[in-house]
């Protein structure tokens, strides 16, 4: 009797786990947010540039998965929080009034890696969901950052840190509905999952 092995729960279980590969899973996962972080555009009207973080740690989480993702969050906002240049814009530090954001991320990598944990990754419409759960997180923690932080009212903090954000967060929400599925499909294609 043979023994089976498990179907991947995300696209980081595909291939067989050692603590090396999971470390590397989690730097790169860190990295590619640093890096996304990069591209950055600085909006005249509100103190929070528009990236492409949130594609990245959403993609990052749902990839991943919960304990990895969060471990790549974190370390993504510890480092750049002791001075490591790959917050937005090459900033660092924990004082900015968009610090709430990342924040977040560590709690939407844990929502958004256990939701995927359950297949959620493998259509469009159960991805779009999934990654518009994860977005309200990361708005839910980092609005209330920012109105703090700037002690600003709920409509400015909502004029300053949601609205100018909204069409960009539904063109990534879209990519990541029609990548992670087609990755899936790939993989299935290839032979290298079930």
């Amino acid at each position: 009797m043979a023994l089976a092995t498990p179907a991947p729960r995300v696209l980081a279980d595909v291939v067989t786990q050692t603590w090396v590969r999971n470390v590397a899973l989690v730097v790169g996962g860190a990295a590619f947010v640093g890096i996304s972080a990069q591209i950055a555009i600085p909006l005249p009207f509100t103190p929070v540039p528009l990236t492409l973080q949130t594609f990245a740690v959403l993609l990052t989480a749902a990839a991943l998965g919960s304990m990895r993702g969060v471990a790549a969050m974190a370390l993504y906002a510890v480092a750049g929080a002791a001075g490591l240049p790959w917050f937005a814009e090459a900033s660092s530090g924990y004082s900015a009034p968009s610090f709430g954001y990342i924040v977040g991320f560590i709690a939407a990598a844990f929502v958004v890696g256990r939701i995927a944990e359950h297949g959620a990754t493998r259509s469009v419409v159960r991805t779009a969901g999934l990654m518009i759960v994860g977005n309200v997180i990361i708005y839910a923690v980092g609005l209330v950052w920012l109105k703090n932080s700037l002690d600003a009212s709920w409509s400015d903090a909502i004029a300053w840190g949601l609205t100018p954000f909204l069409i960009g967060d539904a063109i990534k929400i879209a990519a990541a509905a029609g990548l992670l599925p087609a990755t899936w499909k790939g993989l299935k294609k290839a032979g290298l999952t079930d």
